[in-house]
């Protein structure tokens, strides 16, 4: 069974950022899509020291034994793609998604490309402004990581400022469904072309 994964980069568990990637995973699941939603905001997440130690070991690896980072890029891996959702903090993603993004991307170029040919989703939430940036930022991983990156009828964002906000976004909403049914109908594309090539 094909396997998504969605990363929660808010520090809040049930926020808007949440809310809107459970958005995109119930349409996943109702299309057949197994899913897991991960949280990352809160989480001790290191920055990258830029010591290129994973050029060395060259085993899927980040040297950086002290936080989650390894295990998640185990789960990249072997899943199908993943959507990565950020909260719009000073015009871009947070602090933690950053540190993910520059360490899995690292150890996945220094390992052959792990992450090439996966699918790749950024959702963005957003108060007012700056959801754009945050948007780049998590697509130009996905470009660099040479993934297929998935879009909708906008970009994949929502607006609002306090919990459960987005849910009177109407367009925004709207816009996460259309890349649920987006990003599975890509997953039967890619398996039809790999069944009969």
């Amino acid at each position: 069974m094909s396997r998504i994964l969605a990363f929660n980069g808010s520090p809040h568990r049930s926020g808007n950022t949440s809310m809107a990637l459970k958005e995109v995973l119930e349409v996943l699941n109702t299309e057949g899509v197994e899913t897991e939603l991960i949280q990352l905001g809160g989480v001790k997440i290191t920055p990258c020291m830029g010591c290129r130690k994973c050029w060395e070991t060259k085993d899927e690896k980040c040297i950086i034994n002290s936080d989650v980072v390894n295990e998640l890029i185990a789960k990249m891996k072997e899943s199908d793609g993943f959507i990565i959702g950020s909260p719009v903090y000073t015009s871009n993603v947070t602090a933690e998604v950053k540190a993910f993004m520059d360490r899995t991307n690292f150890v996945s170029k220094a390992n052959g490309n792990l992450f090439k040919g996966k699918i790749g989703a950024a959702v963005v939430v957003a108060t007012k402004t700056g959801a754009t940036f945050a948007y780049s930022a998590i697509n130009f991983m996905f470009g660099i990581s040479q993934m297929i990156t998935v879009g909708s009828t906008y970009w994949n964002s929502a607006f609002g400022k306090h919990p459960g906000d987005i849910m009177e976004d109407i367009e925004g909403i709207e816009s996460l469904h259309v890349l649920g049914s987006n990003i599975a109908e890509l997953i039967k594309m890619l398996d039809r072309e790999e069944n009969y090539g």
